[in-house]
């Protein structure tokens, strides 16, 4: 990076942190704090929530992802139109007309105050741990762009982003999302502009995704039913349904934001705007990681990505196995590239016996390349203890700060803290508000000025900040981060969506029953993860269906009794 794109990064951080506070209304009220006064348009609210997805953890996890696996984790998001109806026709206009700061407040109406209570606790854990992997994914980035340990970049952004978000509320989230939204798209067009524009002169745009299809980088349908595989059609239009309900349903990160809007026909609006423009920008998401797949394939790569551990393990006890792996890393890699061009002419030609011929060379020589990638992080796993190393989350950041003009690392590096501050800081006020309504207000102190509840606010955004950065450092290394936050998230999820089931389908459930099914579902899912290998996605559906059967069994008991 230059200093040309420091001062870019510079600048931007600056003047995006200046405008969310000056455009914020009304802090010093708990509603203006916490919910924008309900005012907010749903225009903005709506790219609110989508700046919320597209975040740092898409930027360097989704590519990441497209990279290593291609398209197929498109499959995650059929179901997210399909949620966003639902939800748009059920919970969005109970939770509007009831007028409720938390979505937690509802439980209690509908049942008791433990219920309300453990459903708004188990909100906090998982999204302040899933808050962490927010913040992991920036520290990444500046991990490789300045040679820092990780604790340090995610101190860096953590803390100054929790201060922030103490005074400047909802709105100023809002705000600055639908900026980071526009410099996002604007960052990852950018990029997929510059991976064509890298190609080799005598490799089209076409010629080249012909072998990113053979390499199986554009499989976007499986259609194979098995609860071990972890993204097929299946899991993406059930299994993941039940997780975007919750999601956005249940999760008070995104509850509050349409609570925000001044009307249900607003709120729906706004939700429905992801329905529409979701799938194509995760589309564009992971094609740019596929366009890295084949960049790489023309331009000599690192068998690790991540730099710190590459100097680690040429310089440690295993550097002798570690540089014949780069060897044999090396000559399967320029075997790829050469099997590669040698299937674009044959293409060219027309000559079908040859396409096929350097298609069964080329998938070998990216098998073997593979096979090698594997037993490098095979390696750097025996040597650092770290089973669940993956270096996936580094291949985004290294490609920008390695190989991008001048200016553009500094706007797209700005667009991932940007994004990523802007997501904590959504994240920490629904946590601030959680504790604060669901627990302090309900339980210690009922009555008090708003002046007073603020400031317990602040102080558990402060709380949850400094939680999350604890995550964050644990969190970086478990794989690829988009997979890690979805894994945490459908850990609590579908437990979660079973109380609110109940609570608006199921008129015969009671307080106790709610709270057992709860308690049952988390059992369920606590075992189903610790026993099987069945998908992280298929737990969201085991947590829901449980909670609603011993739910109603109980009630059903309790009621005879």
């Amino acid at each position: 990076m230059t200093s040309v794109d420091w001062a870019i990064v510079a600048l931007y951080l600056i003047w995006i942190v200046w405008d969310g506070l000056r455009l914020t209304k009304r802090s010093h009220e708990l509603e203006g704090y916490f919910l924008g006064g309900r005012s907010l348009p749903w225009w903005a609210v709506g790219l609110s929530v989508m700046a919320t997805q597209l975040s740092a953890i898409t930027m360097v996890g989704t590519t990441g992802q497209g990279y290593a696996d291609g398209m197929r984790f498109l499959q995650f998001y059929f179901a997210l139109p399909i949620a966003m109806i639902i939800l748009s026709v059920t919970l969005v206009p109970f939770f509007h007309n009831a007028k409720v700061y938390t979505a937690y407040e509802y439980l209690e109406r509908r049942f008791d105050a433990k219920t309300r209570a453990f459903t708004s606790l188990l909100f906090l854990l998982s999204r302040s741990m899933s808050l962490g992997v927010v913040i992991s994914a920036p520290a990444v980035v500046l991990s490789v762009v300045l040679g820092t340990d990780l604790t340090t970049t995610v101190l860096l952004i953590g803390v100054p982003t929790a201060i922030y978000t103490m005074f400047g509320g909802v709105q100023a989230v809002t705000w600055t999302d639908v900026k980071q939204m526009v410099l996002i798209v604007f960052g990852l067009v950018a990029a997929v502009v510059v991976l064509i524009a890298g190609l080799p002169d005598e490799v089209g745009l076409l010629p080249a995704l012909r072998i990113a299809g053979t390499a199986g980088r554009l499989q976007t349908f499986d259609f194979s039913f098995d609860l071990t595989n972890q993204y097929t059609f299946w899991s993406g239009t059930i299994a993941a349904l039940f997780l975007f309900c919750s999601y956005f349903g249940t999760d008070q990160s995104q509850v509050q934001r349409y609570l925000t809007t001044p009307s249900v026909d607003a709120a729906r609006e706004s939700l429905l705007m992801s329905a529409y423009w979701k799938i194509p920008l995760q589309a564009l998401v992971l094609l740019v990681g596929v366009l890295m797949f084949l960049f790489f394939l023309y331009t000599p790569s690192p068998m690790l990505f991540n730099r710190v551990h590459e100097r680690e393990m040429r310089d440690g006890p295993q550097a002798t196995e570690y540089r014949a792996l780069e060897s044999r890393f090396d000559g399967a890699t320029a075997s790829r590239s050469a099997a590669a061009r040698v299937m674009t002419r044959a293409e060219a030609a027309g000559d079908t016996r040859s396409v096929e011929a350097a298609k069964a060379e080329f998938r070998r020589q990216d098998a073997e390349t593979r096979t090698v990638r594997s037993e490098a992080i095979a390696l750097v796993r025996t040597s650092t203890g770290d089973a669940a190393y993956s270096d996936v989350n580094y291949v985004f950041p290294t490609f920008i700060t390695e190989h991008m003009p001048i200016g553009l690392p500094g706007l797209l590096v700005a667009a991932i803290l940007a994004a990523a501050m802007s997501t904590i800081a959504g994240e920490l006020s629904a946590l601030s508000t959680a504790t604060v309504i669901d627990f302090y207000r309900r339980f210690v102190r009922a009555e008090a000025s708003d002046a007073h509840f603020l400031r317990v606010s602040r102080v558990a955004t402060g709380f949850w900040g400094l939680f999350a950065c604890v995550v964050a450092v644990w969190a970086a290394e478990l794989g690829s981060l988009i997979e890690v936050v979805n894994r945490f998230g459908s850990f609590f999820y579908g437990s979660i969506l079973g109380v609110f089931i109940l609570a608006v389908g199921f008129p015969r459930a009671t307080a106790n029953g709610a709270f057992v099914g709860l308690l049952a579902g988390m059992a369920a899912v606590g075992w189903v993860a610790s026993a099987t290998s069945v998908a992280f996605l298929w737990h969201n559906v085991i947590g829901a269906v449980a909670v609603v059967i011993v739910g109603m069994a109980v009630s059903l008991v309790t009621k005879r009794s």
